[in-house]
């Protein structure tokens, strides 16, 4: 005569129901949370985990657990069924393991173990594990019905690694094709800058003419303004690989932003004398701890794109405290940023196509922006509305 706790009665709507909820769920984390509720008044377990296997280690790793009953009152100390779940995932066969433990000792210390794989088209993805503590043993049914369960959870499972690999591949094209346009573009960046540079100083050292001083002086100012741009592009691309690989140092410090803006200011004064630049800057303003040079570089990268992209607009900087720290907002007024690429703004080496063609750049001054804040622990984002203008935000947390 079978004990209550070990009586299995499942109908065909209950399988029907469980599996509706296995195959309409897009996320086999939160089709396993459902079905833990479903099954237990019928299937009993303490323990539930499914270990995945890595693919770079191909090494079991737990990627689901949860503790009912017994299982949840001594979690700590409760068994998951490390060894059962890489034997399974080893042989790809179900494993069932009983105590060893006499009847009179402690439930946690007589574990029944039972261990499903997940499996498609001869590849074990994993495993399911069903744990029980002291007692009832599993039964043929409840073991046939853990392959059931375990069948449906790996195509579920099977789905959500080939869409994660697709996405994968999407992100990895998209890199591509924009280090192509990249490529393209740095072509066309570097020559320009280079052919004035050569243009000018042949022209200079030829013999058979001379030049006045004045003319003389234009000449060596267009090649020395060919050459900022040139290194300017050569910085970029060093701080792009040093901020990807982690090897851009940054000297942090506390900081007054309102002394960074007004050096940054005076300088975009120098570069650009035909550019407006009004600030309005809280005062007392909260003290940050950061890099000044690289949060100048910031906010200096910011002006440059006001005046390449927004070159008859006035700009504002605008500093104000708020919650935890500080923010920073440069608005502009020109002709905005088309809301289909406003979502690849900071990315490496992206450019917005129907302003390229028109406006230097490498594609890499906002990308930069934005990991020079992450390593502040800050956030940068736009705002942009086509014909009205755009809103940069830089947060950056308060110094404590």
């Amino acid at each position: 005569m079978k004990t209550a706790e070990s009586t299995f009665n499942i109908s065909l709507d209950d399988l029907y129901r469980i599996n509706q909820v296995i195959l309409q769920s897009t996320e086999w984390k939160t089709a396993l949370d459902q079905i833990a509720r479903l099954i237990r008044p019928l299937f009993i377990f303490d323990n539930l985990v499914v270990y995945l296997i890595d693919p770079e280690t191909r090494l079991p790793e737990t990627a689901y657990a949860r503790a009912m009953g017994r299982g949840k009152r001594a979690e700590a100390d409760a068994a998951w069924g490390e060894t059962i779940a890489a034997q399974v995932c080893n042989t790809g066969k179900i494993i069932l393991h009983e105590p060893s433990e006499p009847m009179n000792a402690d439930r946690l210390r007589r574990p029944y173990i039972l261990g499903v794989p997940f499996q498609r088209q001869n590849t074990i993805l994993g495993t399911i594990i069903f744990i029980r503590f002291g007692s009832p043993p599993f039964t043929e049914e409840q073991i046939h019905f853990a392959q059931f369960l375990a069948n449906d959870l790996a195509l579920v499972i099977d789905e959500n690694h080939r869409h994660k690999r697709l996405n994968e591949l999407e992100a990895q094209h998209h890199i591509f094709r924009l280090q192509e346009d990249f490529m393209s573009t740095l072509s066309h960046e570097i020559r320009t800058p280079l052919g004035f540079i050569k243009g000018y100083t042949t022209t200079l050292l030829r013999s058979d003419t001379s030049w006045d001083a004045q003319t003389q002086r234009e000449f060596l100012q267009i090649v020395d303004k060919e050459t900022d741009r040139l290194q300017e592009l050569i910085d970029d691309l060093l701080d792009s690989a040093r901020l990807q690989s982690g090897r851009m140092r940054m000297n942090f410090q506390i900081v007054r932003l309102d002394a960074v803006v007004n050096d940054v200011l005076t300088r975009t004064h120098l570069h650009h004398p035909l550019l407006k630049v009004h600030q309005q800057i809280e005062q007392p303003l909260k003290l940050i701890e950061g890099d000044p040079v690289r949060l100048a570089q910031v906010l200096q990268n910011l002006l440059n794109n006001a005046a390449k992209y927004a070159p008859e607009s006035d700009v504002w900087v605008n500093i104000c405290n708020v919650d935890n720290g500080v923010q920073i907002d440069v608005i502009d007024h020109g002709p905005g940023i088309p809301p289909q690429y406003v979502p690849f703004i900071f990315d490496r080496f992206f450019r917005n196509p129907e302003q390229a063609p028109n406006v230097h750049g490498s594609g890499l001054g906002l990308f930069i922006c934005k990991q020079i804040l992450q390593a502040h622990q800050g956030e940068i984002s736009v705002n942009s509305t086509l014909g009205v203008g755009s809103t940069f935000t830089v947060s950056l947390r308060e110094h404590i």
